[in-house]
């Protein structure tokens, strides 16, 4: 079996209109959620095998933040510009090409590319991930290049603003 994590950025800044999109940090809500998404993942017991990020730094940032959470070493993370505002099917790709050695993976990027690819594997009718919202996902395979379209088991969707796992329900 193969899982993947589909984590979008936190929220980002938009203080200073002179920095590009790509450049752009999180604001003191990412820098708050992104952590706190860290310990509930940790909760979890989830640590994936790789984490891959897009080269953004909101991206970025939010999976150093997570990483430290779930206690993954934040110098191995693979860094990708793939990533940077790709669509469903670069995301997919991507995930196509990971080694089979490793079952499970994370990776950090954006919308509206996220949400498109949670929907097109598991067909669940997402109509957003939110900011620093978590999608897990796992494949009947033991080939990353094998996984198709709708074809995925969504194990679970998480933001910072659900009430459920705020309450611990």
């Amino acid at each position: 079996m193969k899982t993947l994590y589909l984590v979008r950025h936190a929220k980002s800044s938009w203080d200073n209109l002179f920095l590009s999109d790509h450049e752009r940090p999180l604001n003191n809500r990412g820098k708050k959620n992104a952590p706190e998404m860290g310990k509930r993942l940790k909760i979890r017991g989830i640590i994936p095998d790789v984490l891959i990020s897009s080269t953004a730094k909101r991206a970025l940032s939010t999976a150093h933040k997570i990483a430290r959470e779930i206690g993954y070493k934040k110098e191995n993370i693979v860094k990708t510009r793939l990533l940077y505002h790709s669509d469903e099917d670069d995301i997919l790709d991507l995930v196509r090409q990971q080694n089979d050695g490793k079952d499970s993976i994370m990776l950090f990027g954006h919308n509206p590319g996220f949400t498109d690819c949670v929907n097109m594997l598991t067909n669940a009718a997402i109509a957003n991930v939110p900011t620093c919202g978590i999608v897990e996902i796992t494949f009947n395979t033991d080939r990353w290049s094998d996984i198709n379209e709708y074809e995925g088991n969504l194990v679970f969707f998480d933001y910072p603003k659900n009430p459920m796992e705020q309450t611990g329900k």
